[in-house]
């Protein structure tokens, strides 16, 4: 299984991607690397990890796309970049799904236009895993960040497309779909969440998967649904609360348990259940937001993503191209068009 990699894009440079593709690798026999970026600084970082040896192929980028750059630049001039060379791959057939730690709105703006949207797909959307008291340990959100805006059929699109993730990413037969809204009563939220409202249920049986109906913000940790849908304007501004939340908390306990000689000797005690605890909060176990919509897997990975990190959205990229996830989400796709354009013929006719 070959995974397409931009070592060049994110905060911590290419040191930390090769870092988090070592530890992919000596997890994982199965994985292969198409590396691009600088081919010297490459080299040598990949010489440095042994679990490397044999298993990654550089294709040398001289361009890197930063945080700064505006997406409408990089797609008009950054054919010579590091992100544009890695997401050729997956569009060319190379490697079965591509990582970036890069610009998200450069990397966005660039795979719709190499891999091109999935036909039926008005909108793509970032699609994150968010932890929870579900067995399966996360929930899917979408979209948080990919457009801001959605109408009443995006958002069916959506919930089709992340029931699709549901079962292969997390291996739910019948993934159960909420829609985020500012209250569970039918009568509240805006106009075109009702109509997405009625739209979902109505594809629910075909599309195999339960509608819950309206979910609010304390639902998304919860266990009441599998998939939460909603716009990315909303989606983005949840993602960076639940994020900082999460590194609030981790700060507060730590102060807590620092704060007197008896709180130290506690923290020991306790050490077996904090560290299971900071695991279940750690933002960098659920790193990586998955393009859905378009002709090719895309993992984008936070900008600030460690070994650690990056090594989750490798991971997570492996496991949703070894499931046939891409053929399995266009069908998806088109089956929900087919719902839809049968829906308003309907309509038309009476």
């Amino acid at each position: 299984m070959v995974i397409s990699v931009d070592a060049m894009g994110g905060d911590r440079g290419p040191s930390a991607v090769v870092a988090g593709m070592a530890q992919s690798a000596a997890k994982n026999p199965e994985i292969r690397f198409i590396v691009h970026g600088n081919r010297d600084e490459l080299s040598r970082l990949i010489a440095r990890r042994k679990a490397l040896a044999g298993r990654c192929d550089i294709h040398h980028a001289e361009g890197v796309v930063t945080m700064e750059d505006k997406p409408s630049q990089i797609v008009r001039k950054g054919s010579d970049t590091s992100m544009w060379s890695a997401i050729e791959s997956v569009r060319t057939g190379d490697a079965q799904a591509a990582v970036s730690c890069g610009n998200t709105g450069a990397l966005m703006a660039m795979s719709m236009l190499r891999l091109r949207k999935l036909p039926g797909v008005n909108r793509p959307a970032i699609a994150c895993l968010w932890p929870s008291v579900n067995p399966q340990g996360f929930n899917i959100m979408l979209d948080v960040g990919a457009d801001i805006r959605a109408d009443a059929h995006d958002l069916l699109q959506y919930a089709l497309m992340g029931t699709s993730y549901a079962r292969n990413g997390l291996e739910l037969s019948r993934p159960r779909i909420g829609l985020l809204n500012v209250g569970t009563e039918e009568h509240k939220g805006r106009a075109e969440l009702k109509q997405a409202n009625d739209l979902i249920a109505a594809a629910a049986e075909s599309g195999q998967f339960e509608y819950v109906g309206f979910v609010e913000g304390g639902d998304l940790p919860s266990s009441r649904a599998d998939v939460i849908v909603t716009d990315g304007f909303t989606g983005n501004i949840a993602l960076k609360t639940g994020e900082g939340t999460a590194k609030l908390v981790g700060a507060f306990l730590k102060d807590a348990f620092a704060n007197s000689i008896m709180s130290k000797f506690a923290a020991l005690l306790a050490m077996t259940s904090l560290k299971r605890l900071q695991k279940r909060i750690d933002p960098r176990r659920v790193n990586g937001g998955i393009f859905l919509g378009l002709n090719g897997t895309v993992i984008k990975s936070h900008g600030s993503a460690d070994a650690t990190g990056v090594s989750a959205a490798i991971k997570l990229a492996f496991t949703l191209a070894k499931s046939d996830f891409q053929n399995r989400l266009a069908a998806r796709v088109a089956q929900g068009a087919a719902s839809v354009d049968q829906g308003e013929s309907r309509e038309a006719a009476t």
